[in-house]
């Protein structure tokens, strides 16, 4: 008797794909059909589809190449997939799990792993990653959750999940909220389901509207941000230190900006919700939104730079982009 559940894997690249010898370094080279054949446990779990999507490096994903996965996932759940995993690099995982939380509106799961040891390594951890995620892609408590990240035996909603070190396998954390479960034994477990999931439908035939991702800092006077309209960026994150504070001078261009282009105000710690009413001096989160920057509520930098992107790639008017700011995400 055949497996009722069926997989639709999507390579893109990545450590978890990659080979060569220690002296070059290593490079994308194994495709999707590759990455399933060496794993051959995942025939008792599902009957697994293999495409190669990409062949590249996690840093070469652009935009456009999530929008157009997103449909073909999409063409995938419509001939009767039960869910998809995406294979890539991790450095940009936490945006492409993002991206398709935002791109798409199903039940079905949609799981985003990769690996931080290649495949020529001792302990390489992308066959164990691909096993779970094609566990969490069938199982019926993962579903309605949204796209998630699944690596190092952890379940991730991809709206908080990040990269938090440049080697080690536990890096991916979930701040604040933890993990969404875990996998024991094979068996997927389900211990929280996060609300508020947002969908904003963009087509591969809508243009791109280049968002620019800023860092404040100790000293900084913000001479840059004036040279972004003419660069051609339609919107600008800005990652403000602390709870969402600037020096008085960076503050002064950023009000000069945010009345040409939606200007969000983010953290750079990562964690924790952008303040709103707390503090008053020039450069505080009362003054930079008083300024008419939008707080980005409980988003990173990242993160707030993939949900105004598909915003402005979809169209959307400046009170539609504060209100998903702040209704959706505050």
């Amino acid at each position: 008797m055949g497996l009722s559940k069926r997989v639709a894997v999507f390579s893109l690249g990545g450590t978890i794909s990659s080979t060569g010898d220690s002296a070059a370094g290593v490079t994308p080279t194994l495709t999707g059909e590759d990455l399933v054949r060496d794993v051959p446990q995942i025939s008792g779990v599902a009957e697994v589809s293999a495409t190669s999507f990409r062949q590249m490096s996690s840093g070469e994903l652009t935009l456009d190449d999530l929008v157009e996965l997103a449909a073909e996932i999409e063409a995938a759940f419509a001939s009767g997939a039960s869910g998809a995993v995406v294979t890539q690099g991790t450095d940009t995982i936490e945006e492409t799990g993002f991206a398709l939380d935002l791109l798409l509106d199903r039940e079905e799961p949609v799981v985003v792993t990769g690996a931080m040891r290649n495949p020529t390594l001792p302990g390489a951890d992308g066959p164990a990653n691909l096993l779970a995620a094609v566990q969490v892609a069938v199982s019926g408590a993962a579903r309605g959750l949204g796209a998630l990240v699944v690596i190092n035996d952890e379940v991730h909603a991809a709206r908080f999940v990040r990269k938090t070190h440049t080697q080690s396998p536990a890096t991916f954390r979930s701040e604040p909220a933890g993990p969404v479960g875990w996998l024991a034994e094979g068996r997927v477990r389900i211990v929280q389901r996060p609300v508020g999931r947002r969908h904003i439908p963009v087509s591969v035939e809508y243009t791109a509207r280049p968002v620019a991702l800023y860092t404040a800092s100790l000293g900084d006077d913000g001479r840059v941000l004036p040279e972004l309209p003419g660069l051609g960026y339609g919107g600008l994150v800005v990652e403000a230190m602390g709870g969402g504070h600037v020096p008085e001078a960076v503050a002064d261009r950023l009000e000069l900006l945010a009345a040409q282009m939606p200007v969000v105000l983010s953290s750079r710690t990562g964690s924790g919700d952008v303040l709103r009413k707390t503090y008053g001096f020039p450069g505080s989160e009362i003054d930079l939104i008083g300024r008419g920057l939008i707080p980005s509520g409980t988003l990173d930098g990242l993160k707030a730079r993939m949900l105004l992107s598909l915003l402005l790639r979809a169209g959307t008017g400046p009170d539609e982009i504060r209100s998903a700011f702040c209704e959706g995400f505050g």
